[in-house]
């Protein structure tokens, strides 16, 4: 036991060494980040989540019992230096800590709500956080939530969502295709329809244009062919692409077919993107995981593959400057 012992402080010091490291680098980023126009990375897992209801495959079955707190819902947070404001993209059912984190991004906030948030579509994890909003928990106060027409008029006609419309606890503002919104002097977003899933809403992605640089945000698409936009073309006229990145590979799901939840998997995604030099494909990060997919464990082949293809994994906290 006495030899033991040193050992095992040893393995518990370099233990704390590489949690130290990881979290030190996440503040160190988010340090580099304070007082300029920025983006958060806020979530990086598909609607369900993970672990997924129902799931007792090894991707979930451990994580019922011990919960990875960072695997939360596809989410990106925007900090606008000229103004001081900060903005949600999406409004998931993780949007209590997604909210908070936002709060101390960029600059200390006292502000517990954000000053806006903007809906890509009418999907359970991308507008079902707006509950939170509600009396039943925050009972906000006219938070500006930026919606395209027909999301407006699902917010507003059906329930529960219309009681957070009639009681002003959220303030819907008009988008419209491929019209700019002016937040700042030096910051613009603009709504960009996608092909998808459009049951309840239209769907769109975001350009979010900073004071240097853009970035482009579709967490969900059919496939890249079905969009009257060339996606190679977008990625070239923009700094950082968020994409969607559902499945890694069309073999994840054995009891779904998937025909009917189209998106383009990570290998389809790379072949497209094979043409692009080393400095676009850097722009590429994936995102948007469901809980089958590897890419979620950074240590799995399929993450190695990737990043040796010369592409960018969405992780928690990462930060990119506008």
């Amino acid at each position: 036991m006495k030899t033991l012992f040193p050992v095992i402080l040893i393995l518990l010091f370099l233990n704390a060494c590489s949690d130290n490291s990881s979290v030190n680098q996440v503040a160190d980023a988010q340090k580099s980040a304070a007082g300029k126009t920025s983006l958060i990375v806020l979530g990086t897992i598909q609607d369900g989540g993970s672990p997924h209801i129902g799931c007792d495959k090894e991707c979930c079955r451990d994580l019922f019992e011990n919960p990875d707190k960072d695997r939360q819902v596809v989410s990106l947070g925007l900090f606008d230096a000229e103004s001081k404001k900060k903005y949600l993209f999406e409004a998931t059912p993780d949007i209590s800590r997604q909210s908070k984190e936002l709060n101390h991004f960029g600059t200390e906030s006292t502000a517990e709500m954000p000053d806006g948030i903007f809906l890509t579509h009418a999907h359970i994890g991308h507008y079902a956080g707006l509950m939170f909003l509600g009396k039943e928990a925050r009972g906000a106060n006219k938070v500006p939530v930026f919606a395209m027409p027909k999301m407006r008029e699902f917010l507003t006609n059906n329930g529960p969502w219309a009681q957070l419309v009639s009681n002003e606890n959220i303030d819907l503002v008009p988008l419209e295709n491929e019209v700019p919104i002016r937040l700042s002097a030096e910051l613009t977003v603009i709504p960009i329809r996608v092909p998808h899933r459009d049951e309840y809403s239209e769907t769109v992605g975001y350009k979010i244009i900073g004071p240097s640089k853009t970035a482009l945000f579709i967490p969900d698409i059919d496939k890249w062919e079905k969009w009257e936009r060339d996606i190679i073309d977008e990625i070239k006229r923009v700094d950082y692409a968020f994409v969607d990145a559902t499945f890694f590979s069309g073999k994840e799901l054995n009891n779904r077919d998937m025909a009917e939840i189209p998106h383009p998997f990570i290998l389809e995604s790379m072949e497209k993107f094979k043409t692009l030099s080393a400095e676009d494909k850097a722009k590429v990060v994936f995102i948007h995981f469901n809980h089958t997919n590897p890419v979620i464990d950074p240590t799995s082949e399929e993450s190695k593959m990737v990043l040796s293809k010369g592409f960018r994994i969405a992780r928690i906290r990462d930060v990119f400057e506008l």
